[in-house]
């Protein structure tokens, strides 16, 4: 268990370390409450920090549940267990979809400030969280990011299910979960203090990096 983000963090960066000093590492962290995490991370490796944004796609009603995911340049992932296990239907989903594209929207222009994306061509780039329970979110990071042209696509969180971090596997290039809890019952477990990170926050880390 963790103290708190800084601390898994910590943890993570020493998981990462054969990345430490290289000048073809970007750190992306997905916001919000991978900013503090992977702002750790970065510090660490010696690494740029940027976000990249991506939206999980919940089940009305049940919106802790994902059913999919959004990210930046268009890229939708849906969970096609949850989906057919419920029966939702194409306009459900185009429905949250839009929803959570407008929330995607606000928040690059929140946190970026106008700064422009970064480039990922030909970069090894890092997609941290605070924790993966379906995995849903990474995925979609993980699909976007390829569109950009990277040498290498890292996954990396600090708690998730064994199961989560093996599918991934298949899609990222490599794939490092700092602890695998059994049974997993919900990434905050992993967690003594697990409040929930501000826009504030993730503004604030960004800008003390960028600057």
């Amino acid at each position: 268990m963790f103290r708190d983000r800084v601390e898994a963090g910590d943890v993570l960066a020493g998981q990462l370390g054969h990345y430490a000093g290289r000048d073809d590492v970007l750190v992306l962290a997905l916001p919000r409450g991978g900013v503090p995490v992977a702002a750790r991370v970065a510090r660490a490796l010696g690494a740029p920090l940027d976000v990249f944004v991506v939206r999980k796609l919940g089940v009305p009603g049940h919106e802790e549940l994902a059913m999919g995911a959004i990210a930046s340049g268009g890229v939708q992932v849906v969970n096609e267990q949850v989906v057919g296990r419920l029966g939702l239907g194409e306009a459900v989903l185009r429905r949250v979809a839009e929803a959570e594209g407008r929330e995607l929207t606000r928040r690059e222009q929140r946190y970026r400030e106008g700064r422009a994306p970064p480039d990922l061509a030909g970069r090894v780039v890092i997609l941290v969280d605070d924790g993966l329970a379906t995995g849903s979110t990474m995925r979609a990071a993980v699909a976007a990011a390829r569109r950009l042209g990277p040498a290498r696509v890292v996954v990396a969180v600090p708690t998730a299910p064994a199961s989560t971090c093996q599918r991934l596997r298949q899609e990222a290039d490599e794939v490092v979960c700092a602890t695998t809890p059994r049974p997993f019952r919900a990434v905050g477990y992993s967690y003594r203090s697990f409040p929930q990170t501000s826009d504030q926050e993730v503004t604030a880390t960004l800008r003390a990096a960028w600057g």
